[in-house]
């Protein structure tokens, strides 16, 4: 998102003023796709605001995710190191993983297979800790099948790898299958 200065100024003091979540996070979720000191600035001083607040930074943790900007995947993958971030919290994973997979599509879906690739490590590693929500993120792939081919080829590459895992839990192997449709006999 491009911006001049006057308006990059404009959204940062909307945060500053907001007296209420709905205005700082829409400012926020402004400057999250900005690449400017002023983005840094308003992340890090709503992360001093509310990093006690459970609710409330989860929804610090989607907006980066949210992020058009091209280091948004390397943004997410630093937050799973994160303090408060934690794979056995299914909130905090809808908040960063989640928000990654079902709504960034420009970086999930990216031609590279790096967002496919991310998908699959972090579905592979929340099956051990909580099956049901590594099945609620297959979910991210349903449409794989409208994309391109090589998108294609890079999504039944990590459903693959996904249903041929070693002690992979029934419940995402039958979602995985399901969802590779015809394809899951295929390597």
């Amino acid at each position: 998102l491009a911006l001049n200065g006057d308006m990059t100024q404009d959204v940062l003091q909307h945060y500053r003023t907001a007296d209420n979540m709905t205005d700082a996070m829409a400012a926020l979720s402004i400057l999250t796709h900005m690449e400017t000191p002023e983005r840094a600035f308003a992340l890090d001083d709503f992360h001093k605001k509310w990093r006690d607040d459970a609710l409330v930074l989860d929804k610090w943790f989607s907006v980066q995710a949210l992020s058009h900007l091209p280091d948004t995947l390397a943004r997410v993958n630093a937050l799973l190191s994160h303090e408060k971030f934690s794979l056995a919290n299914p909130n905090r994973v809808r908040a960063l993983i989640g928000a990654f997979c079902h709504s960034n599509q420009p970086h999930f879906h990216a031609a590279d297979g790096s967002g496919y690739r991310f998908f699959t490590d972090q579905v592979l590693a929340l099956d051990s800790i909580n099956p049901q929500v590594a099945a609620r993120l297959l979910t991210a792939m349903d449409q794989w099948r409208r994309f391109d081919a090589a998108r294609q080829g890079h999504a039944r590459a990590a459903l693959h790898e996904i249903i041929s895992s070693p002690g992979i839990s029934r419940n995402v192997y039958e979602i995985a299958v399901k969802t590779l449709g015809a394809d899951s006999t295929e390597p």
